[in-house]
This record gives structure tokens, C-alpha cells and sequence, in this order.
């Protein structure tokens, strides 16, 4: 077998087989979460993993380690006195849009760049003609599902990453080191991540979370977002019966979806800062259906006119069809962190540096998403948003690579250094 690719630096060799097993093992943990739901979190087995981290945590020698009552994970580790405390977040819930459970993680070492057909589902295939990024990894030693489930990358890959670093540190007291506060929140990818976060007690001075994507991007910017449900009434009948009487509220859904601009506005015709109106799920019969929007635009105005372009829609299905009742409900999920972090350029500059020193090119970018950093960046925390080497979220064709992930832990282990620097 060939020789897997050389790592960007030898504390990224060295933090790389931890940070794989940690992945591995966590990844195999059903966290799935729950649309709106109204518990919190919106899925108990979330907990399952949590736990095991104030576990894993305290054996490390996080003595204060604990699940809090608003079920964050919290714990601290000492450092150099007088230094800011910096946070490092990332959270333990993944999509509800595809199923996690039963994850079965694969490691293809050393790939030798051919197409990796997933051997859950035969027809899930990674093809480097397709997915540029993935091209660009030959050698790498790669992490997938085995297509029937998505991986979990997102955010198990940025605990892994959390969680060695951390060990990382504790092994080697010797390293300078600001304090540091690790958290490990649930129900991000519903847009409540951050909704019970005690800043007060977390204690923080900056933070990061690590739930980025492609090898040395710090995100200082995301989408805002809102979430729009439209309930549509109609009038079941039977439909032996139904001639002038039925009124289908499936068909009316299906009618309003379909008044959504086909090339534009949407998430497989937009790209970089272009925002989109996105219908995600629907659930129903003739007598009552639910359709559930996300809005998202970098921009708030444009997000303003996302969501009226939607109510618009909804207007005119009524006005056609005067019979059904048609409601809808809009709720804010975060804004653009954008203005937040930019009152903060060292928060920036030190993430910089330390990607730097972990030997990887960094880059700015932007995330067509949101991350707990974006409501905590709006609460005063400045929390931008790390790299952690996971790619194709939200899918069943989901990778990471190792050589990306052990960079992201090195470059923790760098923030760390960093921050405890004088300005």
C-alpha cells in the first residue's frame, strides 16, 4: 500500500491516530436531532454522547467537567494567568434530514484517488471528477459511512478534534497555554444551539467553534436565517364522493412549491453570498399539510425579501383558492456574525496565526450556514468559526480526511499557545 500524505506538521502527525479513533467511536453514536420539537434537547439520545464526554473529560483530569441543566457540556482547563480564557465549542447533535443512526464509519488509507463506491448503497459514489475537493486528497487517509447513513463529520469531526487537543495539553503541561473553557452544546442544526448558552458561566473571552469545513478556513461569516411553516387546511372528502367538495391541501402545497423560481433563489442554483428559499420537508394528507421553508441570505434586507417573496406566494394560493386556510409562522434562527466579529480583529488575527503555525495557508471564507458562533457572536462573545476537515455535510456521501482533521486539532493546540501571548 502506498504511503498515506504527509501531514502539515509533525503535532498534526502526531495528534492524527487520536483524533481518527475519536471520530470513529463518536460517530457510531445516534445524536440525530429533531425539528421543531419542543423539548430540549429536541432528541434525548443526544445526551448518550454527552455524557460520554464529561466522561472522557473528567479521566483526562477536567475536574469541574459536568452537563449542565440546559444540557451544554462544560469544562475547563487551566492556564497561564493573566491570559484571555478562550472557548472552544462544537456540537454533538447532527442533521434531521439524514439518518444517523446505525452509522458503520470506513477508513481508506492511503487513497489512491480512484472513485470510492460506498458499499451500503452501490449507487453512492465519491467521484474526484465530481468533487474537486476530494481530488485534491490523493494519499490522504479518508473517512466515510457506508452510504445508507451520513457520517457525522459535522460536528463529530470538531469534537474529535477538541477532545485530543485538550488531551493533547493535558499531557504536555509544559506548553504555554491560555485557560481554556471547552463547551459541547446540542441542537445546532435545528437553530438552537446556542438558545440556553449561560455566557456568565462559560466564561469565556473568545471563543471558537469548530464546525468549518475545507483545510485552513476561518469562517467570519454566515448566513442569517429564518424558518417559515405554512399550514395548509383544506376540506377532506371521501373521494368517492369528492366531485366539488374536496379541497387537498397536498395539491395546494405541491402548487406552492412549485411557484418557487426554478432558476434562482434556491440552494442547487446559488452559490457564495446568493441567498435561497428553500421548501426542506413536508408532511400531510388531503384535510391538513405542513411545509417547512429556510430562508437564508448573508444579507438581512434580502433575507426581508426572501421571506415576503414566500408570504407573496402564499397570498396568491389563497386568493385562488378561497376554500383552504393557509397560515403562516416565521421565526428568526441567528443573524450574520459578520458586524460582530469584525469589532474584534484580534479574535481574527490570532486564529490566523495559529493555522499558520500548524502549517496550513489560511484563507477568510464564508459559510453558506450558521453555527452557534453566530448567536453567540450577537450575545457579545466573538466566536468565528475553524476548519475541521469534514466535507459533504448533511449527506450520505459525507468524508473527511485525516491529515485535514489532525491539522484542525494542531491548530487548537496553536489557539491555545496564541492566546496566551501577550497582544
Amino acid at each position: 500500500m502506498a504511503a498515506s500524505a504527509a501531514f502539515t506538521s509533525p503535532l498534526a502527525g502526531e495528534l492524527a491516530e487520536d483524533v481518527l479513533e475519536r471520530l470513529v467511536r463518536y460517530a457510531r453514536i445516534d445524536t440525530q436531532g429533531e425539528h421543531r420539537a419542543a423539548a430540549r434537547p429536541s432528541t434525548p439520545k443526544q445526551l448518550d454522547l454527552s455524557r460520554l464526554l464529561v466522561d472522557e473529560l473528567l479521566e483526562l483530569g477536567l475536574e469541574d467537567a459536568r452537563l449542565t441543566g440546559d444540557s451544554n457540556v462544560f469544562a475547563s482547563l487551566p492556564g497561564a494567568e493573566g491570559a484571555p480564557v478562550l472557548g472552544l465549542i462544537a456540537h454533538v447533535d447532527t442533521t434531521p434530514d439524514v439518518t444517523g443512526a446505525g452509522v458503520s464509519p470506513i477508513v481508506h488509507r492511503a487513497w489512491d484517488g480512484s472513485a470510492i463506491r460506498l458499499p451500503g448503497d452501490p449507487r453512492q459514489v465519491l467521484d474526484p471528477e465530481r468533487l474537486p475537493e476530494l481530488a485534491a486528497r490523493v494519499g490522504h487517509d479518508l473517512v466515510t459511512s457506508d452510504g445508507t447513513t451520513l457520517l457525522g463529520a459535522d460536528d463529530k469531526a470538531g469534537i474529535a478534534e477538541i477532545m485530543s487537543a485538550v488531551s493533547y495539553l493535558v499531557r504536555h503541561p509544559e506548553r504555554p497555554r491560555a485557560p481554556l473553557r471547552v463547551a459541547f452544546t446540542v441542537d445546532e442544526e435545528v437553530g438552537r444551539g446556542a438558545e440556553d448558552f449561560d455566557l456568565e458561566e462559560f466564561g469565556a473571552d473568545v471563543a471558537y467553534t469548530l464546525d468549518g469545513s475545507g483545510l485552513g478556513e476561518l469562517e467570519v461569516e454566515t448566513f442569517s436565517a429564518s424558518s417559515i411553516r405554512v399550514t395548509i387546511r383544506g376540506l377532506s372528502v371521501h373521494p368517492g364522493t369528492a366531485k366539488g367538495k374536496l379541497v387537498n391541501a397536498v395539491k395546494l402545497a405541491a402548487q406552492l412549491i412549485d411557484a418557487l423560481p426554478a432558476d434562482r433563489l434556491s440552494p442547487e442554483t446559488t452559490e457564495g453570498r446568493e441567498g435561497y428559499v428553500h421548501p426542506h420537508r413536508v408532511a400531510g394528507n388531503a384535510e391538513e399539510t405542513v411545509v417547512d421553508f429556510i430562508a437564508r441570505d448573508h444579507d438581512d434586507a434580502l433575507l426581508a425579501q426572501h421571506v415576503a417573496l414566500l408570504r407573496g406566494l402564499v397570498d396568491e394560493a389563497a386568493a385562488r383558492e378561497p376554500r383552504a386556510a393557509f397560515d403562516v409562522e416565521v421565526r428568526d434562527s441567528y443573524r450574520n456574525m459578520r458586524p460582530h466579529i469584525e469589532r474584534h480583529p484580534r479574535v481574527v488575527e490570532a486564529a490566523l496565526e495559529a493555522i499558520r503555525r500548524a502549517g496550513v495557508e489560511p484563507k477568510l471564507a464564508i459559510t453558506r450556514g450558521g453555527t452557534d458562533g453566530a448567536v453567540l457572536s450577537a450575545r457579545g462573545l466573538p466566536t468565528p468559526n475553524v476548519f475541521t476537515g469534514g466535507q459533504e455535510y448533511h449527506s450520505v456521501r459525507e468524508w473527511a480526511s485525516v491529515q485535514d482533521m489532525a491539522a484542525a486539532a494542531a491548530t487548537i493546540v496553536h489557539l491555545a499557545e496564541v492566546w496566551a501571548e501577550p497582544a
